[in-house]
């Protein structure tokens, strides 16, 4: 896999930053969309370690919709690649593990869990429908999904984040009884030697995309 080379200005706030440039190296800057994996195994492990890490991102009202479907069995792959569009097939069928990143519009049932502090929120979210959850859900659970890309990171591992898929398809084929709604499947694990990524391309500065008043 090609490494980029970053120019100074790449790294002129890192004084500021509380990681260390090697670990902002890892999750960010030199971190890359995989397209081509390794025929190499992926520990349960290493995902439960990313996501144990991440669940102590903030979501709404401390909801954690985020639902993980691990796509490992050849059958369930084949199921899933069938409701990918066509550029994503082949290296879907090819990546050594696979995870739908859901939303689950029945977050509610575990508020007395999560959200004590809000006495009366299951059934206050119960009675308000899935025309206030699902939204609800997507938002939250999409905030965790990123916060997710950066665990699989801080865990050694690669990840090609993909949208290009059949939302209805999948979650009939595999939600229909949980009801969860997928957002974004994510091929992961070690990178190919060669052809992993696509050349990087450049990011938008600080002053093109921030307005202070």
């Amino acid at each position: 896999m090609t490494t980029q080379t970053f120019t100074p200005t790449d790294a002129a706030f890192d004084d500021l930053l509380e990681i260390d440039a090697v670990t902002a190296d890892l999750l960010f800057r030199e971190a890359r969309t995989v397209n081509v994996f390794e025929d190499e195994a992926v520990p349960d492990e290493k995902i439960q370690a990313a996501y144990d890490l991440v669940r102590w991102g903030p979501t709404a009202m401390n909801t954690l919709p985020l639902r993980l479907f691990i796509v490992r069995d050849a059958e369930a792959r084949a199921r899933l690649v069938s409701h990918m569009s066509e550029g994503n097939q082949a290296k879907t069928l090819a990546a050594p593990l696979t995870i739908v990143a859901a939303a689950d519009p029945n977050f509610h049932e575990n508020l007395p869990v999560l959200a004590p502090h809000v006495p009366g929120a299951r059934e206050n979210f119960d009675a308000a429908g899935e025309g206030v959850r699902v939204p609800m859900a997507r938002t939250s659970a999409l905030i965790q999904v990123g916060y997710f890309i950066v665990g699989l990171r801080a865990a050694g591992l690669h990840v090609g984040p993909m949208t290009g898929f059949d939302a209805e398809g999948i979650d009939a084929e595999f939600f229909a009884e949980n009801g969860w709604k997928s957002l974004v499947v994510l091929n992961v694990g070690t990178p190919a030697s060669e052809g992993a990524s696509h050349p990087r391309q450049t990011r938008l500065g600080f002053d093109e995309v921030s307005l202070t008043v």
